[in-house]
């Protein structure tokens, strides 16, 4: 269910998303979260939990569900919550080729809003959870950087930067643009493009790739080789970023490149019609940088 109604927003660059608003309670103070229904796969009851044998403090345990064997986060514990009473939600989550569920106090309501309703938070540490909020009229619903937290524990799904001898590709002399509003995610392709001799502008949103193109295209000094984009991020999605950038003559043969969690088959095929040269999931960055040098390298 979450996957068919989130295509439908997101294939047509509406700028819309459905975000699923859970809470932590810890007795004091409850807390109220979000995370993109396209990352939901179902929420169900605490089942009993089974031990992870030298997991980390922040694993709760394991479930089997449909025949699959699943960890589970302690959100609580990650995030320096702790429940006044046991959690007994658990909200399945798959990105990034990862299946796991998150212990929760309780489940609310899904939410449909504009990606224009979502703030950056100011002045986040390095090490922040939240990419974005949202306030409505009694409390504020913060989005958690699910990406960031799983890579963190689990290798498989991290995006790390490359080493030197990974990289297949001489970028010098080329300006690529990066949008992501995870500063960690975007610290490593940048990191990988800039190893690799590209320049590099970044963007935290939508929002503000379009404001460099545009402020480019009107002195005069469109520099910029390609453009790398997250779909999810606050103020401009970066599917609607595409459709901007698709709508402008002059940038008709930019190439354009969308590296996001939510890249699953299914969504693949619902946003051909935006003309994206490429479509990688997360955490596969050294095929990204590999595209778009042959890319680059032909034109």
């Amino acid at each position: 269910m979450a996957e068919e109604r989130s295509g439908i927003l997101l294939e047509s660059g509406t700028n819309e998303l459905e975000i699923v608003e859970f809470c932590i309670d810890d007795g004091e103070t409850p807390m109220y979260y979000g995370v993109n229904v396209a990352k939901v796969r179902e929420i169900i009851q605490k089942p009993k939990l089974r031990t992870i044998i030298n997991s980390p403090q922040s694993v709760a345990g394991m479930i089997t569900l449909r025949d699959k064997v699943l960890p589970v986060i302690d959100l609580g514990q990650i995030l320096g919550q702790y429940p006044a009473k046991a959690a007994d939600r658990i909200v399945v989550l798959e990105f990034n080729r990862v299946v796991v569920g998150a212990l929760v106090n309780a489940v609310s309501r899904i939410y449909r809003l504009s990606w224009e309703q979502i703030e950056a938070p100011q002045k986040v540490s390095e090490g922040s959870y939240i990419t974005g909020l949202v306030k409505m009229d009694d409390r504020i619903i913060l989005i958690l950087d699910f990406e960031r937290i799983i890579a963190e524990m689990y290798q498989e799904g991290a995006v790390k930067a490359l080493d030197s001898h990974e990289l297949l590709h001489d970028g010098t002399g080329k300006k690529i643009l990066v949008a992501d509003d995870s500063s960690f995610i975007r610290l490593q392709i940048c990191a990988s493009l800039r190893g690799a001799g590209y320049t590099v502008e970044e963007a935290t949103n939508g929002q503000e790739a379009w404001n460099y193109v545009e402020s480019a295209l009107a002195n005069g000094r469109f520099d910029i080789d390609a453009v790398i984009t997250d779909v999810e991020m606050p103020q401009m999605d970066g599917l609607h970023l595409v459709t901007l950038i698709r709508g402008n003559e002059a940038l008709t043969k930019l190439p354009v490149y969308v590296f996001s969690s939510l890249a699953s088959d299914d969504n693949i095929r619902k946003w051909e019609k935006l003309a994206i040269n490429g479509v990688l999931t997360k955490p596969d960055l050294p095929r990204l940088v590999d595209i778009l040098g042959e890319c680059l390298a032909a034109g």
